[in-house]
């Protein structure tokens, strides 16, 4: 077999400009263009890359406010129930301080009228009995409304304390003997007697003539009054019925 040098030469030579050719036409342009997408591509991926970190920062983000946003929501319900309760409490003591309040006001006024009646009906009572005391003493004579009461005030008197009866006989002013009706000058003896052998000496009296009395004597001085009536009865039977009525 035969080879043609010249005919190979001429063949290499166009390999080479074919290659050069190509090589300066083609694939410098083409490296050049893949080059290019090459990068424009690492670009869209960086781009992207940046845009999923974002949308994942977005998230995590969004996630953590709306996990504030629960977490505040929460507290704030607690806060609510507890001040809601608070109110409750408050609002039940309140009501029951008040409703203690009221019953304490209506047992203070239903104690007050009670007392009130019972005044009545002790007042009532005893202007009952004075009446009827006044009407069947009306009955008796003169004499009876005085004379069985000058004893027993004579008797009241000397069961004073020693330095009392001293005060009555040591004072310059008259002693005030109240009687239902003026008294008679026998009846008048009959008590200075008595009351100077309860003091044991004699005493200046002056006589005050008082209806409501209605029976009986008392005896006033400055800092004592010794009592033996019927106003006097009447008037302890009235405190006892009001103090019978509180009990």
């Amino acid at each position: 077999m035969r080879i043609d040098w010249w005919t190979l030469a001429f063949q290499t030579v166009n390999v080479l400009v074919l290659v050069w050719l190509l090589s300066r036409f083609l694939f410098k342009p083409v490296s050049k263009i893949m080059t290019e997408r090459q990068q424009a591509a690492a670009a869209l991926i960086q781009d992207a890359s940046t845009a999923r970190d974002a949308a994942e920062r977005d998230r995590k983000q969004a996630a953590e406010q709306t996990a504030a946003l629960d977490a505040f929501r929460l507290q704030r319900l607690g806060e609510i129930t507890t001040e809601a309760e608070l109110l409750k409490t408050s609002l039940v003591a309140t009501a029951r301080t008040e409703a203690a309040a009221i019953r304490a006001a209506a047992a203070n006024e239903i104690a007050l009228l009670r007392k009130k009646a019972a005044r009545e009906d002790a007042a009532r009572a005893t202007g009952f009995a004075a009446e009827i005391a006044s009407r069947l003493l009306s009955r008796l004579p003169p004499r009876a409304l005085v004379e069985g009461f000058i004893g027993p005030l004579a008797h009241a008197v000397s069961e004073l304390p020693n330095e009392v009866r001293q005060q009555l006989g040591e004072q310059s002013d008259p002693l005030h003997l109240l009687a239902p009706r003026p008294l008679s000058d026998d009846e008048l003896a009959q008590c200075r007697a008595a009351l100077a052998d309860a003091l044991g000496h004699e005493t200046p009296l002056q006589i005050e003539a008082n209806p409501i009395l209605i029976a009986g004597l008392e005896l006033v001085a400055p800092h004592v009054i010794v009592r033996n009536s019927f106003r006097h009865d009447l008037e302890t039977l009235k405190a006892e019925l009001l103090s019978h009525d509180h009990e």
